[in-house]
């Protein structure tokens, strides 16, 4: 059944191929995604840490893994028309992709909870507001910033349009006015690191930081009218787009020693152009978040009233803004760093090796309620991924994937068919 209440985006099924979208607004809604306030700081970290020509190459290599981990759910995403919740039936079971939809439920509230008091407590400073017209700067942001979510993906499209051209025009123009102050290349190339950071660990931190957003992309590249448009519009979204994040972040640390994009246009005077940048660059980002979370909730509680859940979703997460998310933020990606990617390296082998590369219609087939190699295989990938001194979210995708394989081949684990009398 693809029946959809009109806006409610398919939140129980596949995305037929007449709502399928092209390159562009699909990229632009993945770039409005990853436009984001909080990969700067980790930018920020390697502009300390290591000289430009070395946090180039972190950049670009930690993206380029985390484009190419999109891509590869944005493909499965296209060729089903499904969403990573719904794909986690097929590789947890009925009953046990519940477990999926806790996990990137609860990280997208959390997301939005700490934007939502990002963009109160910033805004509270540069005004010099009392606290409790910050918390209620909280209040009206965490119901504001839902509204485009709540239209649906058209609403996120035309928000995506507005705020990302507008974004980086102003994020391009404070560049060069630091590559002018720092003296050009010459004197980007003359900064001495004052920071220690291993090669690693920087990848960990450039890979982890948005690899829970790459995991549920697929709520859009879904969308996507062919499997160019879903690799394209991924790598887009994630590699240049999450890139160019984190590569502002490295700039203004290196120049202004202060990874806070906010703050180096305070100190760069575009003041007024700094408030309207932080809005747009979190609204565009907190719409996709809570839209996220819509789509995880209606699996959880197999209702396609995904208008209803986003409005729930909104209330929770301006509760955690008003309990102190603001202060949380890097334990919080440690946690999505260790606990996201293994359900992704999961959803890739279960397509790829038990599937070969073709689900049945979802509503046409009797799914186990629990899929245990598939259970199992996660929690390999999260136990060894959390004990990892190497890139944590790399170990997780292909430790999860590499016992899914070899659980479902030894336990001759067979992919349910589709029962052609539903």
């Amino acid at each position: 059944m693809t029946q959809n209440e009109p806006g409610n985006d398919y939140p129980l099924s596949e995305v037929p191929m007449h709502a399928r979208k092209g390159l562009a607004s699909t990229a632009m809604v993945l770039l409005g995604f990853t436009f984001f306030t909080a990969t700067m700081f980790a930018g920020g970290k390697l502009g300390v840490a290591f000289s430009f020509t070395q946090m180039l190459g972190v950049v670009a290599l930690g993206n380029l893994l985390l484009g190419i981990y999109a891509a590869g759910l944005g493909y499965i995403a296209f060729k089903s028309g499904l969403n990573s919740v719904l794909m986690g039936r097929f590789c947890f079971g009925e009953v046990g992709s519940k477990l999926s939809d806790l996990i990137l439920g609860f990280t997208q509230i959390g997301w939005y909870a700490w934007g939502t008091a990002t963009a109160a407590v910033v805004l509270g400073k540069y005004f010099e507001l009392s606290q409790g017209s910050v918390l209620g700067l909280m209040v009206l942001f965490g119901m504001v910033f839902c509204a485009t979510a709540y239209v649906g993906y058209r609403g996120l499209e035309i928000l995506s349009y507005i705020a990302v051209p507008a974004m980086g025009i102003l994020l391009f123009l404070s560049m060069w006015v630091a590559t002018v102050k720092v003296g050009g290349l010459d004197g980007l190339l003359a900064v001495v690191p004052t920071g220690e950071l291993d090669m690693s660990t920087a990848i960990t931190l450039v890979f982890g930081t948005f690899v829970s957003g790459a995991t549920q992309a697929t709520n859009w590249t879904r969308f996507s009218r062919s499997a160019k448009v879903a690799v394209l519009a991924s790598l887009i979204g994630f590699f240049i787009g999450n890139g160019l994040m984190v590569l502002i972040g490295a700039y203004g640390a290196i120049v202004y020693q202060q990874p806070d994009v906010v703050e180096v246009l305070l100190l760069q005077g575009f003041a007024m152009a700094a408030m309207a940048m932080l809005l747009l660059n979190i609204w565009s980002t907190q719409d996709n978040t809570i839209y996220n979370f819509a789509v995880a909730g209606c699996n959880l509680l197999r209702t396609k009233r995904r208008k209803t859940v986003t409005l729930a979703g909104a209330v929770i997460g301006t509760l955690l803004a008003l309990l102190g998310m603001y202060d949380m933020l890097v334990p919080y990606l440690i946690l999505l760093g260790t606990v996201i990617p293994p359900i992704g390296g999961v959803i890739m082998a279960d397509f790829f090796y038990r599937y070969r590369g073709h689900y049945p219609r979802l509503a046409d087939t009797r799914l186990p309620a629990f899929n245990w190699p598939g259970l199992i295989a996660y929690a390999v990938g999260t136990v060894l991924a959390f004990h990892s001194p190497w890139v944590a979210p790399l170990v997780g995708i292909v430790a999860a994937s590499l016992t899914y394989i070899v659980l479902t081949s030894v336990l001759r684990v067979r992919a349910p068919l589709a029962d052609v009398r539903a």
